[in-house]
This record gives structure tokens, sequence and C-alpha cells, in this order.
């Protein structure tokens, strides 16, 4: 018997729904790359050094929310100017680039604690349900 559909039939239109996990599993998903990324950085510091460098970098992206601190904002707010930042050091690109340059002798190993540790912070905010920031100074749903 012919048939008359085509493989491009089968597949999902371009613009239905992507299929998402949900919040309960997204968030435990980032929690076991948030204990991997922990262990990771314990074994650099002890390996290579570095803790007070991984231990500054892991609290590093927060410097965004204190550039968003002002008053007459509602409560999960952060003032819109600061958001560019806040997003920025809460994307992995960063530490992602900064581990690249490890790996590539331009910075020296010590430099991967940071990378690691910066890493960690993101995705323990990400386990807690903490995203990138909207326009309006607000989490991202």
């Amino acid at each position: 018997m012919f048939c008359s559909h085509t493989i491009a039939d089968r597949l999902p239109h371009p613009t239905a729904p992507r299929p998402y996990l949900p919040r309960y599993a997204s968030n435990l998903v980032w929690g076991g790359a948030a204990l991997t990324l922990f262990a990771a950085t314990v074994l650099q510091v002890q390996n290579h050094g570095g803790g007070w460098l991984a231990l500054g970098f892991a609290f590093m992206p927060d410097l965004g929310l204190l550039a968003g601190a002002a008053r007459g904002l509602e409560k999960g707010q952060m003032a819109p100017r600061a958001v560019p930042l806040y997003n920025a050091l809460h994307r992995f690109a960063g530490p992602v680039a900064m581990a690249a340059l490890v790996v590539a002798g331009i910075l020296p190993q010590v430099w991967l604690s940071a990378a690691l540790a910066w890493s960690l912070h993101i995705s323990i905010d990400r386990a807690a349900g903490y995203g990138l920031r909207g326009s309006d100074g607000f989490q991202r749903s």
C-alpha cells in the first residue's frame, strides 16, 4: 500500500510548543549540576590552589544585585539600570570563556577555580528557581 505522508509530515510543526521539564525536574537537574560543580571546584582548589579566588567568584555575580538596589522598587525588583550587568554575570558565557582561556594557556591554572565557582553560583541560582531578569527588573518567568 502506498502512503502519501512524507517524513516532513511526521515532524512537529516549527511553531508547536516544545516539551519542557516540569519545574521540579528542572530544579533537580540544576541541583545535580551544582553538586558536580561544587565537587569540581573543591578538587580544583585542592590540586591547584585559588581558594580565595574561587570564593570571590562564587559571590561575584551578586554584585549585580547590589548595583540594582534603589529606593521605590517593589519586592523582588531591582533597578532596571542594573539588569544588563546582573544578566551578564548570571550567564554561563563568562565562566566558559574564562575556562577556555585557562585551557588555551592564556590564564594560569588557578583561574579555573574561579570559573568553576562562578558556574557553581549560577547553577545554585537556577536550582533555587532564580533566573535572568527582565528589563523591568523582575525575575523572568
